[in-house]
């Protein structure tokens, strides 16, 4: 197996025709690994050396391993590219049924002196589905690293039935009530859009941006300038690979609520959400759009509605089952 490093961002050029396929073919395959988001969240929130490691076996593609190192006090670290607050899953991405020699090639690399001098690993947002991450830890292991597999946060899930009336049966009674009730009442008042065209797409930016950062105090601190940057251009890469699904509730013509989600893998994909607190309130926007949205979501056969990370109380409400997330720790 050859092991080729890559240091430059142009490797996200580079492997434009074969990056998607190989993720589409391994046991990770999640947004936050395809080529666009790696590209744009390294251009946007990327700091310190990249070290993206890209393994062939007689030409072929099997491995990818989007790595960097940053250095804080003298002491160098190491994580997944996208790590860790914007990028709810992450992993290498391995052929499936060639994770082993993939990760042992890694591993051989870290341990080597084409290696940054690295003390600590944290790989962070590794789901629970990952076949990579336990491997990994015992494979540290027995190079006599200290390795351990830490919790850090769940993805509610909800694994779509094939009607909507399946759906609200599965609610609590009174959740399943009220939503109907909200439903309805919206119904003559409101009309859901969707950003779709490039040309206007800043714009509609900058109303998701001013309903998210009004919803929610500790969003604003979160917004911060080179946040937004990230989240204009990432909503910008997303549209044109066909990943975004940007949704409005409207009433009376003005914008009350909004979801920016992704669909991807016959999956939605609840990245973040903003709604205006006061107005409209008497028509809960916020929960009249997310209900439409996972209606919409099974009349278009998705397989999954996926909160991504956070366990508020709604998520649970609407359906949500935990898939847990880790940071896989590594030191030596």
């Amino acid at each position: 197996m050859q092991l080729t490093t890559y240091t430059t961002a142009d490797v996200f050029d580079t492997l434009a025709g074969e990056w998607n396929a190989l993720l589409a073919q391994s046991a990770s395959n999640t947004l936050f690994l395809t080529r666009e988001w790696q590209k744009v969240w390294w251009a946007n929130l990327g700091e310190g050396d990249l070290r993206v490691l890209v393994l062939r076996d007689s030409g072929q593609l099997v491995g990818i391993a989007p790595l960097y190192f940053t250095q804080v006090d003298g002491i160098t670290s190491g994580q997944f590219v996208g790590c860790k607050e914007v990028s709810d899953y992450l992993d290498f991405i391995f052929l499936k049924g060639r994770e082993q020699e993939c990760a042992e090639a890694v591993l051989a690399w870290l341990g080597g002196p084409d290696a940054p001098a690295w003390s600590a690993l944290a790989l962070c947002n590794t789901p629970e589905w990952s076949p990579n991450m336990k491997r990994v830890a015992e494979m540290a292991q027995a190079r006599d690293w200290q390795a351990h597999i830490k919790p850090e946060d769940v993805c509610p899930v909800i694994q779509l039935p094939s009607t909507f009336e399946d759906y609200l049966n599965v609610l609590d009674g009174r959740e399943r009530r009220e939503t109907q009730r909200k439903m309805r009442r919206a119904a003559e008042d409101s009309a859901i859009t969707f950003a779709s065209d490039p040309a206007r797409l800043d714009a509609d930016m900058s109303d998701f941006l001013r309903l998210m950062v009004a919803s929610m105090v500790t969003k604003s601190g979160f917004m911060t300038p080179r946040m937004e940057q990230f989240f204009r251009a990432m909503a910008k890469d997303m549209l044109a690979a066909g990943y975004l699904q940007l949704a409005f509730l409207e009433v009376e013509g003005n914008r009350a609520a909004a979801y920016l989600n992704f669909v991807y893998d016959n999956a939605v994909l609840v990245y973040n959400s903003g709604l205006d607190p006061q107005k409209y309130s008497y028509l809960s926007p916020g929960v009249v759009l997310i209900a439409r949205l996972i209606e919409k979501a099974i009349a278009e056969k998705r397989r999954a509605f996926d909160f991504l990370q956070g366990n508020e109380e709604y998520k649970y409400r609407l359906g949500g089952k935990d898939v847990a997330v880790f940071t896989l720790a590594i030191g030596r």
